[in-house]
Formats: structure tokens, C-alpha cells, sequence
């Protein structure tokens, strides 16, 4: 048979999660952020969970030919705009509406020949400091597109890089609203932890939100709140199987580097899973994991290939039980369980987009359809 580990991808908790994001900013439309391969679930795969979609938002080129090739007519956005002149000419055939955010991307348009204009998104820098225009500079920027006859319609974008923190988004928003009140064109500032924390508002919401993480089950404020607390629904389960129990004496190790030593007599199991598959190698010992969808812990360095786990609290395990490394759970006395990956990625002290963007290559993936266990 093959080795026991797989991810699994769930259409339904992917259609969830958008109605979430629809709830949370009633009346804008909705881009789903797939880039980064949908957060490492798979594009082709995501793409019939998000399919209620208003448009889709990445990165490259080649992602958007994936989705027209998948059948996908609405709107596709590049939220990075094109890396060079000739980028335009596939803007123009394959439909994409791209963000410009220095005054390159103008060049670029003003010396474009097309005979469809392009819908952009003009980026203004209210604080985050990566892309876009300074608010002094963006009236200017706003101005030279609306002249172009290579652009059809100029909508508004910014970033907020404090949505998910204390400082929150207020400072960003002040800026954003004095540089653009009197220009024309839709506006899109809210990323999830806008459209869950602020999107309530009207002229935070704006025209278009952003949803990314939270499509797939990531919160952008954990510990905060959890995904219980935002009803979202993971999308990703990882999950394999116990292939070997130990025993341990009182002062024996566990793992290369001896990290882990046992204080008592203890039952460990070893787990098909390890960094080469994508779980992160600086775990430390703690970091939760479910066993027979009941909760336990890692103990010892995550090897290439393997990982170890207490089953203390899990006394039946054994070879061939099932192992939860984040995810949708078995169910475990008449209930079903859960580990979300905030939860394992806190503990590893990173965030959940890192998780899901690490999964391996050599893990198969298979696709849940709505309803099917």
C-alpha cells in the first residue's frame, strides 16, 4: 500500500467560508484570493469550491490562464499588476483587469496598442509601505490613466497592514478617504481580517473585498479569535497514520537530538508525516495533535519522514490509527473532531498561511465534494 499520509481539500468548507466573507461585507462583491496555487490547497482544486465567486485575485499570468481554461468568465485580478510591457498584450486577450501601482505600469499602458482598454485598479500606499502610489502622488497617477484610451475604467485599491492588530485600520482608512473622496471609481481596501473585523462599515467594505486566508479556514487574528469564534471551516486536513508504537523507560530520548526526555514510563507512537511532507520542522514539544480524533501531543524533533506522539491520553491506539497532523478530524464518541492549523502553526510560532503554502509535493491530495464523508 502506499504511505499512509494524504491532504484532503473540502469543497464544502471552501463554500462556507465564501458565504462567510459575503455575510461579513453585505452588499460588495467578493474577489477570491487564490494566488500562491489557492494557499497551497491547489487552484484547480479550490476552484469549484469558490465557483459563487464575483472574480478571482493572484498573482501570475499563467494562474489566470488556468482559471479561463477551467471555463472561468467573470473577472480575474493581478493583484501585483504585470512585471513587464508584454505582459499587456495577454491582460488583453485573456480578459485580466490588473492593479498599477508605480508609474512604469503607466508607461507601459501608454505605449500599449490594444483594441479592448483594460480595467485597472490604481494602488495607493496609505501605510503599508510595499506597492503603490504615495497619497501625494495618486490624484496625478489617478488623472494619467483616465486619459489613456488603453484604459477603460480606473477603481481604487489599498492595503491594510494593521486590519488583524491594536493599531487597526482607522490612520490607513483617513488617508485613503481624503486622497480619493472626489474620484470616481470603485473601491477595494478590506484583505479577511478587514472583512471579519470591520467590513460592517460601509466605507471600509467599499465596492470589492479581498477575502484570502479566511476562504481557507485561517484566522487572521489567532489567538485572538479562533475559527469557532469567526465560523470558518478548515479546507486543508492533513492527516496520516500511526506506523509504530514504543515504550519508554523513566530517562530515555526520543528523536536526533535527544530533545525529548521521558520522566516516566510512557507509550509513543510514530507517525507518517515529517518536514519533507511540509509539517514544520521546529515544532517543539506540546505542539497538538489528534490521534483517534483525540488530542494529544508531539514529542521529540520532527524527523524528514516521521514524527512521535504521546499516547498516553490515547491508550487504544496503535498501529493503523488514524493521525490528525490539522484539519477535519474522525469522530471520537459521536462527535466529529477538529484541529485547526492556527492552532498547530501558533504553537510552531509562524501563522497558518505558512502551513498551507508548505504542503509537499510528494503528498497526495484528494478533492472532499460537498457531502461526501
Amino acid at each position: 500500500m502506499p504511505r499512509p499520509i494524504e491532504a484532503l481539500i473540502h469543497l464544502d468548507a471552501l463554500q462556507h467560508n465564501l458565504g462567510r466573507a459575503r455575510a461579513c461585507a453585505p452588499d460588495a462583491q467578493v474577489w477570491s484570493v487564490v494566488k500562491a496555487n489557492g494557499y497551497g490547497h491547489g487552484l484547480t482544486r479550490v476552484f469549484e469550491g469558490l465557483r459563487a465567486t464575483d472574480g478571482f485575485a493572484l498573482l501570475d499570468i499563467d494562474e489566470a490562464r488556468r482559471l479561463r481554461d477551467l471555463d472561468w468568465r467573470g473577472p480575474i485580478l493581478l493583484l501585483e499588476g504585470v512585471f513587464e510591457a508584454r505582459d499587456l498584450e495577454m491582460c488583453s486577450r485573456l480578459g485580466l483587469w490588473h492593479v498599477v501601482h508605480c508609474e512604469q505600469q503607466i508607461d507601459w499602458l501608454a505605449q500599449h496598442k490594444t483594441e479592448w482598454p483594460h480595467r485597472v485598479f490604481l494602488k495607493m500606499n496609505t501605510g503599508m509601505n510595499r506597492l503603490g502610489f504615495r497619497p501625494h502622488a495618486f490624484r496625478n497617477a489617478w488623472a494619467r490613466l483616465s486619459a489613456l484610451p488603453q484604459v477603460d475604467e480606473v477603481s481604487l485599491i489599498t492595503h491594510f497592514s494593521d486590519a488583524d492588530a491594536p493599531r487597526g485600520i482607522a490612520h490607513q482608512l483617513e488617508v485613503f478617504q481624503a486622497h480619493t473622496a472626489d474620484l470616481s471609481g470603485e473601491r477595494s481596501l478590506c484583505n479577511s481580517a478587514a472583512v471579519l473585523r470591520h467590513a460592517t462599515e460601509p466605507t471600509v467594505r467599499g465596492d470589492w473585498v479581498r477575502p484570502g486566508v479566511m476562504l481557507y479556514g485561517g484566522v487572521p487574528d489567532y489567538p485572538e479569535h479562533d475559527a469557532a469564534h469567526w465560523d470558518l471551516r478548515p479546507a486543508m486536513t492533513l492527516r496520516s497514520q500511526l506506523i509504530g508504537v514504543q515504550h519508554l523507560e523513566a530517562g530515555e530520548t526520543v528523536g536526533y537530538g535527544s530533545r525529548f526526555t521521558a520522566n516516566e514510563a510512557m507509550r509513543i507512537g510514530v507517525v507518517a508525516c515529517g518536514y519533507a511532507d511540509g509539517y514544520p520542522r521546529h515544532a517543539p514539544d506540546g505542539t497538538p495533535v489528534l490521534v483517534g480524533g483525540r488530542r494529544t501531543r508531539l514529542v521529540g524533533r520532527v524527523s524528514m519522514d516521521m514524527l512521535i506522539v504521546d499516547l498516553g491520553p490515547v491508550p487504544e491506539a496503535q498501529i493503523g490509527s488514524e493521525v490528525t497532523l490539522w484539519g477535519q478530524g474522525p469522530h471520537c464518541e459521536g462527535h466529529a473532531t477538529r484541529l485547526d492549523i492556527d492552532e498547530v502553526a501558533h504553537a510552531c510560532g509562524t501563522i497558518s498561511y505558512e502551513l498551507m503554502c508548505a504542503l509537499a509535493a510528494r503528498v497526495p491530495v484528494n478533492v472532499i465534494e460537498p457531502h461526501q464523508p
